[in-house]
């Protein structure tokens, strides 16, 4: 008896996954797991069966009511994303600022030892007898 292809297998965990009485969603994590397939060969070379995957989960009940969350809980999650762009902005511009004047002050001290190193060279040598 021959073992079951991976496509097979993947067919019989999506049977088993959509037909269980589980309020868990179908995820392609548990499906490749129970096939025990790679997620990258379940991308690659089973793109009918992950479009079945897709199909089950946009019908499916527990997809929708993710899908529909009330709107509070959406305008709470924006005015969130909103404070943590504002500080993503507030940390990216004083990393910005603490670069330019780290910049500046290698400037300033490239161009001090480039004066002093032309100082000493142009300074005659005194010779004591």
């Amino acid at each position: 008896m021959a073992a079951a292809s991976p496509a097979e297998r993947l067919m019989r965990a999506l049977a088993t996954l959509a037909g269980s009485d589980r309020h868990d969603r179908v995820t392609v994590s548990a499906l490749c797991q129970m096939a025990n397939v790679s997620r990258n060969s379940l991308y690659r070379y089973h793109t009918d069966i992950l479009r079945t995957l897709r199909e089950h989960q946009r019908t499916s009940d527990s997809s929708v009511a993710i899908r529909q969350r009330p709107a509070d809980h959406q305008q709470a999650e924006l005015v969130t994303l909103r404070d943590q762009t504002a500080k993503l902005v507030a940390l990216v511009d004083h990393y910005y600022g603490a670069y330019r004047e780290a910049q500046a002050l290698l400037s300033r001290r490239e161009q001090e030892l480039a004066e002093l190193r032309r100082r000493l060279d142009a300074k005659p040598a005194i010779i004591a007898r």
